[in-house]
């Protein structure tokens, strides 16, 4: 038998496998056509920032964005649903299936989600030339870092309503500000003081700036180690908020 984490893998697994060409779009070739269109378009008349092109400078922005995003996306009307409509999470709770069984095995879902783009995402930027430094190839770790430390609280957040409509103050108060001034688009050096704080509280940031010193070959504004702790802590605060969030929907 199955150790119960990877049992509820394999059941996100085998729902994904009837859904998964309606993520392709999504998760594959929007991240790349995005990459074209802004990083070589736009990037044609923004020139160079930091002495690289622009398409170099904003491959790792739109790579852990993409990561960020597929994290908080997946980890809404999933989880919701599993309690709410589906009742997955109360099926599973009468079997050998412990709580921290189901939030590990989503959370792994999620990684192998968010690593298999990475790794699609950097091998079709590393064909147009945007990957300056062999330690490109850690840039999915960061991305499964950003994705734990998104997808965690995200998960808790979706284990406590009751109500899809909260989902929408969600990607507008929160995901769409992350993505737009966090060091995807421009350096946040550009905000203005008072509102530069804002993005350093944001994991995406510390996303970026990791990725974005491993594919340059530079060195991230504050330490490795300050930025991957971060991630880390934002992760395990998130797992253990949704650790708290599934056992006390799964008692009501």
């Amino acid at each position: 038998m199955a150790h119960p984490t990877v049992a509820v893998l394999e059941r996100h697994l085998h729902l994904y496998r009837r859904l998964w060409r309606a993520s392709v779009f999504s998760s594959f070739i929007l991240p790349v056509l995005f990459l074209v269109s802004i990083g070589i378009g736009v990037g044609n008349y923004v020139g160079e920032i930091g002495g690289v092109t622009y398409l170099a400078w904003i491959v790792p922005g739109v790579m852990a964005s993409t990561a960020f995003q597929m994290a908080v996306g997946e980890s809404t009307y999933s989880v919701l649903g599993d309690f709410k409509w589906v009742r997955a999470y109360h099926a599973m709770r009468a079997t050998p299936v412990g709580i921290r069984d189901m939030v590990a095995g989503w959370m792994l879902y999620v990684l192998l989600r968010v690593v298999i783009a990475a790794v699609v995402f950097l091998g079709v930027t590393g064909l147009f030339g945007a990957l300056l430094s062999p330690w490109a190839v850690v840039t999915p770790l960061v991305a499964a870092l950003v994705a734990v430390a998104a997808a965690a609280p995200v998960t808790a957040f979706a284990a406590s309503i009751d109500n899809d409509s909260y989902f929408a103050l969600l990607f507008r108060f929160v995901m769409i500000p992350s993505t737009l001034f966090a060091g995807v688009f421009f350096p946040v050096e550009e905000l203005p003081g008072q509102i530069r704080p804002l993005a350093y509280l944001s994991p995406l940031w510390h996303g970026v700036e990791l990725s974005r010193a491993a594919t340059l070959g530079g060195a991230p504004p504050w330490p490795v180690a300050v930025h991957a702790g971060f991630l880390l802590l934002f992760a395990a605060a998130g797992l253990a908020w949704a650790v708290f969030a599934f056992r006390k929907r799964l008692q009501d």
